[in-house]
């Protein structure tokens, strides 16, 4: 039983401390990383160089009068070999007794090839560098529950392979991003998280209170009227790549906590910025072609068509057609609407349904007015607006526009979007007067866009679903908790 395994390294643990043994060591004396080593290999072994690894036994396997295991750290993992005619009767007893597959070990000797030509260290010394209590998941039960690796992902990590290195390829896809935008003369900036008024999207915010000034704040839903208001100030093209908040569901494209990068330029058109976007999307499929291979999407026609052209050929209708004729067609999709929610918000419902079979690259553009609440209208048609969305293999990835720069015509739309609101529209933009106090002051011609780097990540990786690429997603409670 695992309670009787964690008993029995509990007893183990307590008696290195009788012994005078620090099982959890402040200091230990690693040279060199394993992927260091390897490196070197040819030249130590000759040399018989000594030196010093640590890392994880992830496998002890007994021989005769020797005993092998796997030594893992954070860059790679290699052999290793205890010798009794090396380390004695009393050390290799020693280390049979103590040591167990999950524990860290200090270990030092030299490097040499097996018979079998494996590159292995021969452990003239070794100590505790860290007792593990819990059985690894593959020695015990296996973490083949799908729940399981996202709760507990230190796990999931060290059984499965192609989810580390998805993870190390998350973390190089943002420096890339961040070296693309430096390269092109944009200033990462940060804004705040907790603020009085949320706004930038239409989403269900989290609340909060400032207790010290007995205050209701919000969790940002997005940066965009505080990256706006630097454009105001001066600053001609900024990004922000961090953390935002959206109080929705959890399935396979949403999680209420995400990542986004938020991009503005001054004297721009939404047409730069989908150049823009076009660019830095093959961009990063190229320089990671080698490691995560060809994306099949890569070398097509980015293909443009607008929203209602788009929702036309999938449903038959046109956005002056009647609401009716449209919460039907919600309700045949089984598009979740309310009863107060225009034909616009229903066709948008709807079209979240319908791109999981978009394999794209696909750009949507000319959103409705009153679901686009901070974009530029269209000059020929006052009732749609120069946004536009990208879609790749299903996942909505980017949503951009010329940015509504108007103050009159944007206090306007937010009194519009706060009237929604009343009517029960949780999503509604609020009112921001401070918002337009800087734009009276003037914002130039400007577009912008954001960028769900999670979805980013799952497009690139060919990650099913975003948990995927989120290290530590929301998880509901266990029913048993």
């Amino acid at each position: 039983m695992l309670e009787d395994i964690i008993k029995e390294r509990i007893k183990k643990l307590r008696e290195l401390k009788k012994l005078g043994i620090n099982p959890y060591p402040e200091k230990i004396s690693r040279q060199f990383s394993i992927k260091e080593t390897i490196a070197s290999f040819s030249s130590w072994s000759l040399s018989k160089k000594k030196i010093t690894l640590a890392g994880r036994i992830l496998a002890i396997r007994g021989h005769g009068g020797a005993i092998f295991f796997d030594l893992k750290d954070g860059s790679d993992k290699i052999q290793a070999l205890l010798k009794k005619d090396v380390l004695g009767k009393k050390g290799m007893d020693f280390f049979e007794k103590f040591f167990d597959v999950g524990d860290f070990i200090e270990a030092k000797g030299i490097l040499f090839k097996t018979k079998k030509g494996e590159k292995t260290l021969e452990v003239h010394t070794f100590k505790m560098a860290a007792k593990n209590l819990r059985p690894l998941p593959k020695s015990w039960f296996g973490l083949e529950d799908v729940e399981e690796r996202y709760r507990r992902r230190y796990l999931d990590l060290l059984e499965n392979e192609e989810v580390n290195k998805r993870f190390i390829f998350r973390s190089k896809i943002i420096s890339a991003i961040r070296d693309f935008l430096n390269q092109k003369g944009y200033l990462e900036v940060e804004t705040p998280i907790l603020q009085p008024i949320y706004g930038g999207a239409n989403a269900r915010p989290f609340v909060t209170k400032l207790e010290a000034l007995n205050l209701k704040v919000f969790l940002r839903i997005a940066p965009e009227l505080y990256l706006k208001r630097l454009i105001v100030g001066g600053w001609e093209n900024i990004y922000e790549i961090g953390k935002c908040f959206r109080n929705e569901g959890l399935d396979r494209e949403h999680n209420p906590e995400f990542t986004l990068l938020e991009l503005y330029s001054a004297y721009k058109s939404r047409e730069d910025l989908m150049k823009l976007v076009e660019n830095l999307i093959k961009f990063l499929a190229k320089s990671f072609k080698k490691d995560l291979g060809s994306a099949s999407w890569l070398n097509k026609k980015w293909e443009i068509i607008s929203f209602e052209n788009f929702l036309k050929s999938k449903t038959g209708l046109k956005l002056s057609d009647s609401k009716e004729k449209w919460e039907e067609k919600a309700k045949i999709l089984k598009a979740t609407i309310n009863e107060n929610d225009s034909v616009a918000k229903i066709a948008d419902a709807i079209l979240k349904k319908l791109r999981k079979d978009i394999k794209g690259p696909l750009f949507l553009i000319d959103q409705p007015l009153d679901i686009s609440p901070l974009a530029k209208k269209k000059e020929d048609d006052p009732t749609k607006t120069a946004r536009f969305q990208l879609i790749i293999d299903g996942w909505e990835l980017v949503n951009g526009f010329s940015e509504l720069n108007d103050p009159l015509d944007q206090k306007e739309r937010f009194k519009s979007q706060a009237l929604m609101g009343k009517k029960g529209d949780l999503e509604a933009h609020p009112l921001d007067n401070d918002f337009i106090e800087a734009l009276e002051y003037g914002m130039p011609p400007t577009a912008g866009l954001g960028i769900g780097i999670d979805r980013l990540v799952a497009v690139l990786t060919k990650a099913p679903v975003l948990k995927e690429v989120i290290l530590f997603p929301f998880m509901k409670p266990r029913q048993d908790a």
